[in-house]
């Protein structure tokens, strides 16, 4: 799991950990460094005393102090355990020291990861984005250290291919990167220059810059593509140098990244793996699977292709219904269920799409959380700490409950928008008595929907977790 929700484990002690009890109090009680790691391949080095029992909230005062980020933006950061098979946002209460010697516990309770992989993985900590902050308070910051902080996490993902994004969006996210680097005044001659000495990958997204590959790729030529990509940054930079007046203060850069990256659905989400199943062609792809990428947070969930880095399927709160269910026999999956509206050869329908992760439970627990948060801030209380202060999105002519239809997803060209129609999910229509099955077929009575829920449709099965 990602993200300060009750879903996070508890049931984990130290006396149980694989790696060990926690070293002696006495030994812990002195004072030991601590390395806390930020985005952009820097840390803050500590010397804390007492490690064994130091909490988040603890430690959150010794970092904020370090980096001198004021007071107005406590909630913009949390702290994470990471590695490359799980990434954990922690609570205030939590201790970092206690959950890293549970962490091999972790690994085999919500990765399918190798005994070999889990017994050389280490997690480090890292202080970065708080998933429950709202992206509006964002560009109220004005403190530069903060809009970095911000800035450099974003311009990760977006490098990275974790947050996708089409042509437009990253040529003018890299072209804002090369003028927060290098200054906005640069002539199309230094920009080339420039880009050349640090290199594509540094300004557009690693797939872009390498190319899909094959056969006309070859031919048209690599030198080709990069004079193509170089093209595109510069002027995108000359757009940026007009519409500033030449000397913009860093912060107008900043928000201006930020602002860009907030047209993302999925800016800030927290991520987690899974498989879904491909649509069947032929007899020999039977039973293969698609890797993805699921992204959840306040506005809702995404599912993403990991390896062709597009959206699969984008869906709010209020368009969406779904379960966990826990393996029944050996060999079996974790499956997150998501239900949402759809069209069979002209007939509305429910469509269901199975996700097998062994963070569907983590994944369950989140979506809740976010929903209640949803809950309480169209009640009143959109002041708390990461509720969004925005209403959620409803359709024209949407109604809730049983036999309500939500808003139909519409697919466009954009790697951003859902591509419903390359899913393998099973349909369904409820007619409000009884459920017509739809090829292929599936078990009856999966969903029953509530009709008291504002705006979503939750789903109530035996197996339905609470975080």
């Amino acid at each position: 799991m990602e993200g300060d929700n009750c879903s996070f484990p508890a049931d984990l002690s130290d006396d149980h950990s694989q790696r060990g009890s926690v070293a002696s109090s006495a030994t812990l009680s002195r004072a030991q460094d601590v390395l806390v790691y930020l985005f952009g391949e820097s840390a803050v080095h500590l010397s804390m005393e007492g490690l064994g029992s130091v909490s988040v909230q603890e430690l959150g005062r010794s970092v904020r102090e370090a980096l001198q980020i004021p007071e107005s933006a406590p909630d913009a950061f949390a702290f994470w355990l990471c590695s490359p098979l799980l990434e954990l946002q922690l609570k205030a209460r939590h201790q970092p020291y206690k959950l890293c010697r549970q962490w091999q516990d972790l690994l085999y309770r919500f990765t399918d990861a190798s005994e070999d992989d889990i017994s050389q993985d280490e997690p480090y900590l890292q202080y970065r984005r708080n998933v429950f902050y709202p992206k509006s308070k964002e560009l109220q910051i004005k403190d530069e250290t903060v809009l970095r902080l911000l800035y450099e996490e974003a311009r990760s993902n977006i490098l990275s291919g974790r947050y996708p994004c089409d042509p437009e969006h990253w040529a003018g996210l890299g072209a804002l990167s090369l003028a927060l680097e290098e200054g906005p005044g640069l002539d199309s001659q230094q920009i080339t220059t420039k880009i050349r000495e640090k290199k594509l990958p540094s300004f557009v997204p690693a797939h872009v810059a390498v190319g899909s590959g094959g056969f006309f790729s070859t031919l048209r030529g690599k030198s080709s593509r990069q004079a193509e990509l170089e093209q595109k940054l510069s002027e995108e930079y000359g757009k940026i140098s007009k519409s500033t007046g030449g000397s913009p203060e860093p912060q107008q850069l900043l928000h201006q990244y930020l602002s860009m990256c907030h047209t993302l659905p999925y800016y800030g989400c927290a991520f987690f793996c899974g498989e879904i199943d491909k649509p069947v062609q032929g007899i020999l792809q039977r039973g293969r699977r698609k890797a993805v990428s699921v992204g959840i947070c306040l506005d809702g969930v995404y599912v993403m292709d990991v390896k062709e880095k597009h959206v699969l399927l984008g869906l709010r709160f209020s368009e969406l219904s779904w379960d966990h269910s826990r393996p029944e026999e050996e060999g079996d999956s974790h499956i997150l269920w998501l239900e949402f509206d759809g069209e069979e050869d002209g007939t509305p329908v429910n469509k269901l799409l199975k996700i097998y992760s062994k963070q569907a439970e983590l994944m369950s627990g989140f979506i809740e959380f976010c929903v209640e948060l949803m809950s309480t801030s169209e009640g009143g209380a959109a002041n708390e700490p990461g509720v969004p202060q925005e209403p959620a999105r409803q359709e024209a002519g949407t109604r809730n409950g049983r036999g309500g239809r939500r808003g139909m997803l519409q697919r466009q060209g954009s790697v951003v928008c859902s591509r419903v129609h390359s899913l393998n999910t099973i349909s369904y229509v409820d007619n409000g008595k009884e459920i017509k099955r739809l090829k292929p077929k599936r078990a009856a009575s999966f969903f029953t929907r509530q009709a008291t829920a504002p705006t979503y449709s939750a789903v109530n099965t035996e197996s339905l977790e609470q975080g």
